[in-house]
């Protein structure tokens, strides 16, 4: 990792409760990612930015842009995003990223307080990515368990892979994840 960078995302991570509707840290046995929202869940968007450092000198960034609201799933509240991710991405000889088309969806568990289910999926498509990437789909599912009410304990699993032109492709992130967030 580079030596600039370390004070950078320590700065940011500091200023994020000045700014930012919540903040989450979340780790897989080989990658730690840090994302911070902007906006509660009651407003009609949410921007957010994401940094993740996966074993092996990996580095992966999001930026996130959704328009949101509230609906329901037969009789569970859910806040729902459709929009865009975008994601680039430096590993040693290799680097790439994508602008990638999709959305998220929160079901809440009313009979179980503090209990909720997220989902999102991503997917840019070769002509919305750029570098090594020939692809990119992006992929986490989680639940969650609001301990105190500003902050929740999450499980789930976490998919980044991405395509190259010709054979192959890379997991540029993948497995079971646990970690927490923070509401200001």
């Amino acid at each position: 990792m580079k030596a600039y960078r370390i004070p950078f995302i320590v700065l940011s991570l500091a200023a994020a409760p000045v700014y930012a509707a919540d903040a989450d840290l979340s780790l897989t046995n080989d990658s730690v990612k840090g994302q911070v929202n902007f906006f509660g869940p009651n407003s009609d968007i949410q921007v957010g930015t994401g940094y993740t450092y996966h074993e092996g000198s990996r580095h992966i960034g999001n930026v996130d842009f959704h328009a949101q609201g509230r609906t329901a799933l037969g009789n569970l509240p859910t806040t729902a995003g459709i929009g865009v991710r975008a994601i680039g991405w430096d590993d040693d000889r290799l680097d790439g990223g994508a602008v990638a088309l999709g959305g998220f969806a929160t079901v809440n568990v009313p009979d179980v307080p503090g209990l909720s289910f997220t989902g999102g999926l991503h997917y840019a498509p070769s002509i919305l990515s750029f570098g090594d990437s020939d692809d990119l789909t992006s992929v986490e599912l989680r639940g969650s368990y609001r301990v105190i009410r500003n902050a929740e304990l999450f499980a789930g699993y976490r998919y980044l892979n991405t395509d190259f032109e010709g054979p192959g492709d890379l997991n540029l992130d993948e497995g079971v994840m646990a970690g927490m967030k923070i509401f200001f």
